[in-house]
Formats: C-alpha cells, sequence, structure tokens
C-alpha cells in the first residue's frame, strides 16, 4: 500500500542509476569497488588490477557489474596518476598536502561506491577520468 517507496530517490545526490540485480551481483559488483584496497595490501597496481579483473571476468554476467567495474577502474587509473602527480608536487610542498588528500578520497569514495553497489545502484565516483567508456 506504501506506493510512495519504489518511486522515491534520494534527493542532492547525482549521478545514481537503480539496476535491477540479483544479491549475487549486486554481491560482485560491490567487489568490483572493494578489491582496489588490495593495494593497501601491498599489491603492486593492485587498486587498479583487482577491479580490472573482476569486470573482465564477469562484466558480461550482469549490467551492474559491467558498469561499476567500469568505474572502479576508470576511478583507480584517476586515482593512481593524481596520486603520482602529489608524489611529484612533494618537492614543492603542495604534494604533502595533497597526498593524504587524495588517499582519503579514494578510500572514502571507494566505500560509499560499494555500498550504492550493494544496494544495487551504479554510483559515479567524482574526480573521475573515464578511460573505459
Amino acid at each position: 500500500m506504501d506506493h510512495n517507496s519504489e518511486s522515491s530517490t534520494q534527493q542532492g545526490v547525482p549521478a545514481i542509476t537503480q539496476m535491477p540485480s540479483e544479491q549475487g551481483d549486486r554481491t560482485a559488483a560491490a567487489l568490483c569497488h572493494l578489491l582496489s584496497f588490495t593495494q593497501f595490501l601491498g599489491v603492486p597496481l593492485g587498486g587498479i588490477l583487482g577491479p580490472l579483473i573482476l569486470w573482465l571476468v564477469k562484466r558480461n554476467d550482469d549490467a551492474l557489474i559491467d558498469e561499476c567495474g567500469k568505474e572502479a577502474v576508470n576511478f583507480q587509473i584517476s586515482m593512481f596518476i593524481y596520486l603520482m602527480v602529489s608524489v611529484v608536487l612533494i618537492f614543492l610542498v603542495v604534494g604533502i598536502l595533497l597526498l593524504p588528500v587524495v588517499l582519503i578520497l579514494n578510500v572514502v569514495y571507494t566505500i560509499i561506491a560499494a555500498i550504492r553497489a550493494s544496494e544495487g545502484e551504479s554510483y559515479r565516483y567524482p574526480f573521475t577520468i573515464r578511460f573505459i567508456q
């Protein structure tokens, strides 16, 4: 009887698309984002390779996995570029401030994206260069 609950959307949250998906597919979509944390475990380029491998294997299984995988890979490539620029800018002192900001944004936006994916929603990361369309 509560017909408003299905059609209600979150206001002020741009670039979120609801996609019909089964629980297993939503879990895989969330993993596309969460696998980027392998970079903090010392895996070289793990932030890019984790999401990339899962996306390449599962992208044809579900539209949500395809969308989340592309977004995660694009975001992690962008964050890697911003991280490298920050490292270079350390010599100009600006990088000392920029480096932690990039790392914190990476973690925060990745968690937000994983939560949205687990709810069956696609999330478009801000500050992302979209290499993969």
